[in-house]
């Protein structure tokens, strides 16, 4: 309901948004870190509890458009996100991946990114399907806290 009701970013791109600001906008914004070539943010419209996304600092709709250095430092930091979040939320599984495109069912499509879902057995339940809702056990900014720590080793700006 926060996101139907809420107001609508007309103002520019939430991820370059996201990964520009400083100090406590970081926090608000919920970016755990902003490396060279990438920041890693929870996803505010979560599939599952610590969902993230990692997003390129350079403003691009596709991955073919990123230099040679900043697709290397995105899965970098895709990879390194991986780690520490098998860390803080020992996942059973997780599911990574790029929707590309709004046919591909990217919300963002103007601003490539990639999702890291953690995922454990019994996750999902009917509400998804026959509610049209997603249920999560713990508030956004809680998560976001739980993960903090697991990021504080990574070079980067962060809160």
């Amino acid at each position: 309901m926060e996101y139907i009701l809420g107001p609508k970013n007309a103002d520019g791109c939430v991820f370059c948004q996201a990964a520009a600001a400083e100090g406590e906008e970081l926090r608000k914004r919920r970016v755990l870190v902003v490396a060279e070539h990438g920041a890693v943010l929870l996803n505010t419209y979560p599939f599952n509890a610590s969902h993230l996304l990692i997003v390129p600092l350079r403003h691009v709709a596709d991955i073919e458009q990123l230099t040679d250095a900043e697709h290397a430092g995105l899965w970098e930091l895709t990879r390194s996100a991986m780690v520490r979040l098998r860390k803080a939320v020992a996942p059973q599984g997780i599911n990574l991946g790029m929707n590309l495109g709004p046919v591909a069912g990217a919300g963002i499509a103007d601003h490539a990114h990639v999702h890291i879902v953690p995922r454990w057995l019994g996750d999902t339940n009917f509400m998804p399907v026959i509610a049209e809702t997603h249920v999560m056990p713990q508030h956004l900014n809680d998560t976001f806290e739980r993960l903090l720590p697991y990021f504080a080793d990574l070079p980067g700006r962060r809160v």
